[in-house]
């Protein structure tokens, strides 16, 4: 049986904060909050972390207007602009940049809800309290109350655009 394989030659220094940041930045895009977490255990000084999370931002290697971007694309099939506001916030992101970006998932917030819905749902509510239910379900997704009661009312397409 062979040993097993070691990521590193024997007797190599370790890796610097600057190559390690930059195989986390190549797996997926981090803020830089969270990059400065994973980082900081590996830095002396704070000085040379911030002065590393600038160099990265400034070569464009370190964006969360990207980080935004990919939480929405993976997210905005799934979820409404509450849940995915409240992802961006935990991963970091300014208000500044969410604001923006979410103003396009609320135009398409009562399309995307249907979506939703459809794949967890055959029917409209029968009962108020399967309603009940299908509204939780919506607004646990992070789609607005009125949004959430309006498909799990199961109100036509007609009746939506009429009001």
């Amino acid at each position: 049986m062979q040993p097993p394989r070691r990521s590193k030659p024997r007797g190599s220094k370790p890796a610097t904060a600057a190559a390690r940041g930059l195989r986390l930045l190549a797996r997926r895009d981090h803020t830089r909050r969270e990059l400065a977490a994973k980082l900081e255990p590996h830095v002396a000084d704070p000085a040379e972390l911030e002065a590393l999370l600038d160099d990265f931002t400034a070569r464009g290697w370190l964006s969360e207007a990207r980080v935004v971007e990919q939480v929405l694309h993976t997210k905005a099939g799934r979820f409404g602009p509450g849940r995915i506001r409240q992802a961006l916030l935990q991963r970091g992101v300014s208000e500044a940049l969410i604001a923006p970006a979410l103003q396009s998932l609320r135009d398409t917030e009562l399309q995307a809800a249907r979506s939703v819905w459809a794949r967890k749902y055959r029917s409209a509510g029968a009962t108020p309290a399967e309603q009940a239910r299908q509204v939780r379900f919506l607004q646990s997704r992070g789609f607005s109350l009125e949004v959430a009661m309006r498909v799990a009312a199961g109100r036509s397409r007609r009746e939506d655009e009429g009001t």
